[in-house]
């Protein structure tokens, strides 16, 4: 259980407030109560609703606390947030936009090399059908295997995947 330290805005655990009650002379106790929290001028904070995201790139992340109807709440907002960043010395300077271009880039390439994993694997897995004394359609099995082979080829590719089906 998180709880907010009203005079400081502080949020914590509950193990950490026992510890911070400890430090500052404060009550010890066994179970956290409402009469214990208001002693320490403290509130629970629940846990608030996760951002939708809205895209393939956009997650829900955290972002402190907010009191909604008298009462404390985890806020979330979407993710990832882009600024400028000013350049250092090992750095050059980067846009937010530069940023987001590199992220979607590298997210793009790992669900690309995710589906070609996938892919390769549905491959293997029907190698067997191309062996001369195979008991199969091998005119269906070829087709099924070529349409693995063009999955990268596809309008969606790499989120939006039509997957052939097994003859």
């Amino acid at each position: 259980m998180e709880i907010r330290i009203r005079s400081t805005g502080q949020v914590m655990l509950e193990d950490e407030l026992r510890r911070w009650a400890k430090d500052n002379n404060g009550p010890s106790w066994d179970r956290t109560t409402d009469e214990v929290l208001e002693a320490l001028g403290a509130d629970v904070v629940f846990e608030g609703p996760q951002a939708t995201p809205e895209n393939h790139y956009q997650f829900s992340m955290r972002q402190g606390v907010e009191q909604i109807d008298g009462k404390w709440y985890t806020k979330y907002v979407l993710g990832p947030i882009f600024t400028d960043r000013p350049a250092t010395e090992t750095e050059p300077a980067q846009t937010a936009a530069e940023q987001e271009a590199a992220y979607i880039a590298q997210k793009d390439a790992a669900q690309a090399e995710s589906v070609r994993s996938q892919r390769n694997q549905l491959l293997k897995d029907s190698d067997w059908t191309q062996v001369a004394d195979a008991p199969v359609d091998k005119t269906a099995w070829a087709a099924y295997r070529q349409a693995l082979r063009d999955i990268p080829s596809q309008a969606g590719f790499p989120w939006d995947i039509q997957w052939p089906v097994e003859p």
